[in-house]
């Protein structure tokens, strides 16, 4: 009985660092806020957030230290979750793809989207609204979005799977669709000719993102016993 109740204890504090590395990570994924607090010159309707921690720009430094911190964070919150929670086949795609995405956010800050002079191989051909997918920068941040979709999915298929995790399943649901109307704003709109707000679909899809992160930790701390029983 004591053995059992001294595991738990320790389950309980795993489950706090957790969650504050979850949480602490969704805050700072939400440090693009500070465009409009600092003096930057950029148009939130039209300008995406890389563009932010681009070579050169004045404020790089501390946009791309924050994605750092995010991926640093999500990494061993997401080896935790693997190691102290039970082993479900949808947590563990989640967790796994908790992983992947916070090694592809150390990525996006370590190759920021740079500028293009015209004909450089570096970035291939025009591609419309998005001429910097021809970056490397491109490829992470597919990564980055990709994995953090398919972690979302995956919790939130397991909280209805497994009857647990009420948070997910409403809060955590409703941020989900949320981001995603806004991905598929952005990627309708990039087969379109003219603008249409591709920065506020962005600034929306990733501030789900940062929304969801907080939803999955509060779930870590509050429900911390559904996640091992």
């Amino acid at each position: 009985m004591v053995g059992v109740t001294e595991s738990a204890r320790h389950t309980r504090r795993y489950s706090l660092l957790i969650a504050l590395a979850i949480a602490i990570a969704g805050l700072c994924y939400s440090s693009w806020l500070l465009e409009f607090a600092l003096p930057i010159d950029t148009d939130p309707v039209n300008d995406f957030l890389s563009e932010l921690d681009a070579e050169g720009k004045p404020y790089r430094a501390v946009f791309g230290t924050a994605d750092k911190i995010v991926g640093l964070l999500l990494i061993p919150a997401a080896l935790g979750g693997l190691l102290v929670f039970r082993r479900r086949r949808l947590t563990t795609i989640g967790w796994t793809a908790l992983l992947c995405f916070g090694a592809s956010t150390i990525a996006d800050a370590l190759l920021p989207l740079h500028d293009c002079a015209p004909g450089e191989s570096a970035c291939g051909g025009d591609s419309g609204l998005f001429p910097q997918l021809h970056q490397p920068h491109a490829l992470t941040s597919t990564l980055a979005v990709t994995s953090i979709a398919v972690a979302a999915f995956a919790f939130s298929l397991a909280s209805y799977r497994y009857h647990r995790w009420r948070i997910l399943r409403e809060f955590g649901v409703a941020v989900l669709v949320l981001g995603s109307a806004a991905t598929i704003w952005m990627m309708v709109a990039d087969n379109l000719s003219g603008s249409y707000s591709l920065g506020i679909a962005q600034r929306i899809q990733v501030g789900a993102m940062s929304l969801w992160l907080l939803a999955l930790a509060t779930a870590v701390l509050l429900e911390a016993r559904e996640w091992t029983t």
